[in-house]
C-alpha cells in the first residue's frame, strides 16, 4: 500500500489519491478505512508501484526548494499468512519519506496554503519527536500518538516489543546549509533514545486498554461500522488519563525550548490549523449532502409542477408541500451559512495567529529547531 498524509489528511496514492479515514477498531487498533494494497511479486513490482505513487504525491515550489514534498510519504509491505483469516497480518515494513520541515521565515509571508502546510509539517514532525522521546522513558506514562495523523497510522510500527526503527537523515556537505544539516542530525538522533523496554511498556499498556475496552463492551461500535472515530477523548495505546487529541497537542509545546508565551503563541497556531482540518472535512461533507437533498428537492419540484398539468390537480395539496419544500431549503441554507461564518472566523484565527507568532519581539520568526 502506498498512501500520503498531506493537511492533516490522509489520500491514496494507488487509487487514484482517493480519500482516506484513520479509525479504531474495538481493538483499538489503528486503521486506514478503505486502503488499496496491492499483491507484489518481485522487486521491480514494488518499484513500478513506488513510481507510480511518487508521480502523483503532493510536491510545491517554496523559497527553500524548487521541488520540495509537502507531504508524508508512507509505503508499506505487508506480509500476510496464506490461508490464514482475512486481514491478518504476519508482519509489517513501512517505509517513511517526511515532509521537509521549512523555515517559518521560509513561509511567514507566504500564502494560506502554504502556511497550513508548513504549520501541518511543524505539528507532525513535532509530534513524531515527542512520541519516540515517549517511547525511550521506560516510566512514561503517556505518548501523544493522537496529536497528529502521522503518529496516529505509525502507532502500530513503533508499539510492541519486537518493532524496529531506523531514521535515515540526508545532509549538505555545504557550509550555507550547515545550520540545516545541524537541526537535521539532532533530530535523527532523536531515535537513538527508542528502548526496547520502553517499546515493549507500550504494548503491554495498549494490550491492556483493548482488554478493559472489550470487558466493558468496547466492540459494540462493530454493530455499525466496527471504527470508533478517530478523533474521539479516550484511552489509546500508551496512553494514561484519557487524553485525547486536544491535550495530546498541548502536551507537545510543553516541550520545546521557548518561553510560556513562545509555547502559547506556537499552540494557538497549531490548534487553529487543526480546527481549519476539522471543519474543512465537515463542512464538505455537509455540503455534499446538501447539493444531494437539493437535486432530490429539485426532482420533487419538478413532479409538483408537472401534477399543474393535469385536470384533477389539487392545488391545496401543491402550495402546501411547495411550501414544506422551500421552508427545508431555507432552513438548510440558513444551516449551512452558520457553518460557513465559523469556518472564515477559524480562517481569520489562523492568519492571526500566523501572524502573531512570526512577529513576535526579539526579531524571532517561524517555527522552532527541534
Amino acid at each position: 500500500s502506498f498512501f500520503e498524509i498531506y493537511g492533516g489528511k490522509v489520500f491514496d496514492l494507488l487509487n487514484q489519491k482517493r480519500k482516506l479515514r484513520v479509525l479504531e477498531d474495538g481493538k483499538q487498533q489503528v486503521q486506514v478505512v478503505g486502503l488499496q494494497e496491492s499483491l507484489v511479486g518481485n522487486v521491480a513490482d514494488i518499484m513500478k508501484l513506488i513510481h507510480e505513487g511518487n508521480c502523483i504525491r503532493t510536491s510545491g515550489t517554496t523559497s527553500a526548494n524548487q521541488h520540495s514534498s509537502r507531504s508524508h510519504a508512507v509505503f508499506q509491505i505487508i506480509l500476510r499468512k496464506k490461508g490464514a483469516k482475512k486481514g491478518e497480518c504476519h508482519g509489517k515494513f513501512s517505509l517513511i519519506d517526511l515532509a521537509g520541515n521549512e523555515r517559518g521565515r521560509d513561509t511567514a509571508d507566504s500564502c494560506r496554503q502554504t502556511r497550513l502546510e508548513g504549520a501541518e509539517i511543524n505539528k507532525s514532525l513535532l509530534a513524531l519527536k515527542e512520541c519516540i522521546r515517549a517511547l525511550g522513558r521506560k516510566n512514561s506514562k503517556h505518548t501523544p500518538f493522537r496529536a497528529s495523523k502521522l503518529t496516529q497510522v505509525l502507532r502500530d510500527s513503533f508499539v510492541g516489543s519486537k518493532a524496529k526503527t531506523v531514521m535515515i537523515a540526508t545532509v549538505s556537505p555545504g557550509a550555507n546549509s550547515c545550520e540545516h544539516s545541524l537541526n537535521t542530525l539532532r533530530y535523527a538522533d532523536r531515535v537513538k533514545e527508542l528502548t526496547e523496554g520502553g517499546a515493549a511498556n507500550q504494548a503491554k499498556k495498549a494490550v491492556a486498554v483493548s482488554r478493559i475496552n472489550l470487558q466493558s463492551g468496547g466492540d459494540s461500535e462493530s454493530e455499525s461500522d466496527g471504527y470508533d472515530d478517530d478523533d474521539d477523548d479516550g484511552e489509546e495505546g500508551g496512553a494514561g488519563g484519557g487524553a485525547g487529541a486536544k491535550d495530546d497537542l498541548a502536551l507537545l509545546h510543553r516541550s520545546l525550548r521557548m518561553n510560556k508565551e513562545e509555547q502559547q503563541g506556537l499552540l494557538m497556531l497549531h490548534q487553529a490549523v487543526t480546527s481549519i482540518v476539522e471543519l474543512e472535512e465537515e463542512f464538505e461533507e455537509e455540503h455534499r449532502k446538501n447539493i444531494d437533498m437539493e437535486r432530490k428537492l429539485l426532482d420533487e419540484e419538478e413532479r409538483l409542477l408537472d401534477s399543474l398539468d393535469g385536470i384533477d390537480c389539487d392545488l391545496d395539496k401543491y402550495t402546501q408541500r411547495l411550501d414544506e419544500i422551500l421552508a427545508s431549503k431555507m432552513s438548510r441554507m440558513q444551516n449551512m451559512r452558520n457553518q460557513l461564518t465559523a469556518f472564515r472566523k477559524k480562517l481569520a484565527q489562523e492568519e492571526a495567529a500566523s501572524k502573531s507568532f512570526n512577529q513576535r519581539p526579539g526579531g524571532k520568526k517561524g517555527f522552532p529547531v527541534f
